[in-house]
């Protein structure tokens, strides 16, 4: 009876941990037809401008380890979110033009709202300084 019960329990387990790494291979098919990792690359292209060729190889090395772990993070968080059903239906959508389009146009996109957050933020930070005072 313990083998039985042993058996079953192994079974269960190891479907569940399947279906668990299916459900993440699909979110990160997500992230990537989304382009929704693609305002990172932006900001590597931007921090790299700033950053002396010589030193762009270990610069990238410490950045890919803090990049991985954002998406880790946001892996973590679509699964805690979202159901495997509505992974699968955006995989359809991001399969559609409309959402190849997307992610073909993540790029522009996150570049322009850089540059709007910066002119935010020099815009607040302006206001902050007249009442801080």
């Amino acid at each position: 009876m313990k083998k039985i019960i042993f058996t079953l329990t192994l079974f269960v387990a190891t479907n569940f941990v399947m279906a668990q790494d299916a459900f993440k291979a699909d979110v990160e098919k997500v992230i990537e037809m989304s382009g929704a990792n693609t305002s990172m690359d932006a900001v590597k292209k931007q921090v790299l401008g700033m950053i002396p060729e010589s030193k762009h190889a270990e610069f990238l090395k410490e950045f890919d380890v803090v990049i991985n772990s954002i998406n880790e993070e946001q892996v973590k968080n679509f699964m805690e979110v979202y159901t495997h059903d509505d992974i699968k239906e955006m995989i359809k959508f991001y399969s559609t033009l409309t959402g190849k389009k997307i992610k073909e146009k993540a790029g522009i996109l996150a570049e322009k709202n850089m540059a709007m957050q910066q002119t935010i933020g020099m815009q607040l930070q302006g206001i902050m300084m007249k009442y801080m005072q």
